[in-house]
């Protein structure tokens, strides 16, 4: 699946679902800002997480008093209605990350799902610990291709699983990261995921486009 076509598809099912739902013609205000690091993640033990560093933002939609996130590397302000943002071409990483973070808001309205804003404090090291009982349990003991950066996740899946990461962060590449060296995702994707057997792939992924990089192969 190109790029082309895994957007098209995203957006065709959401504005079914904006639709559906009579949201489309509704002036409900959609307000994304981006937060801070602190509001995002609060204050989780490691701080190497991107966020923290500083190279990349949550965006936050607000929908009916619904939150929704997504990952970001062009912060910004937004402010406007549903039908704007279904209508909005997506040219930057900026607006995809508004669309995103509006979907999600909207799922979660709808009860389509829960999982919508970032863990945060002591939240992403008991999500590693679960992600690696749910591989155990329903994998066994595969080869694992994590696409990105996240450090509680690399640390556990390091511990129990042969892994190997990609991502795009220049001070990451080339980098050993829990005894796992750290590949280009420019140079190593294709080879990477014909080597794996599952994939683990960060939200970032569907903000800057880069999913479709994993979605061709597999």
């Amino acid at each position: 699946m190109n790029q082309t076509e895994f957007y098209n598809n995203l957006f065709n099912k959401f504005r079914k679902l904006v639709e559906d739902n009579n949201f489309l013609n509704d002036e409900v205000k959609i307000t994304g800002r981006t937060l801070t690091p602190e509001e995002a993640i609060g204050n989780p033990e490691r701080k190497d997480y991107p966020i923290i560093k500083g190279k990349e933002r949550l965006l936050e939609a607000d929908f009916r008093g619904i939150k929704g996130q997504a990952f970001t590397d062009m912060p910004n302000n937004f402010n406007g209605t549903l039908k704007d943002i279904i209508e909005m071409p997506l040219k930057t990483n900026f607006d995809t990350a508004v669309y995103i973070a509006t979907l999600n808001a909207v799922c979660k309205y709808l009860k389509i799902t829960d999982k919508t804003i970032h863990c945060k404090d002591g939240e992403p090291e008991r999500c590693a610990l679960e992600l690696i009982e749910y591989i155990k349990n329903k994998y066994g003991n595969p080869k694992i291709a994590l696409i990105g950066y996240q450090p509680a996740m690399l640390e556990n899946l390091a511990k129990n699983f042969t892994v190997r990461i990609v991502d795009l962060a220049s001070d990451n590449i080339g980098k050993v990261k829990y005894n796992t060296m750290v590949e280009d995702g420019n140079k190593s994707t294709d080879d990477l995921l014909n080597w794996c057997d599952i994939i683990i792939a960060t939200g970032s992924t569907i903000a800057n486009k880069s999913i479709t990089n994993v979605l061709v192969i597999s």
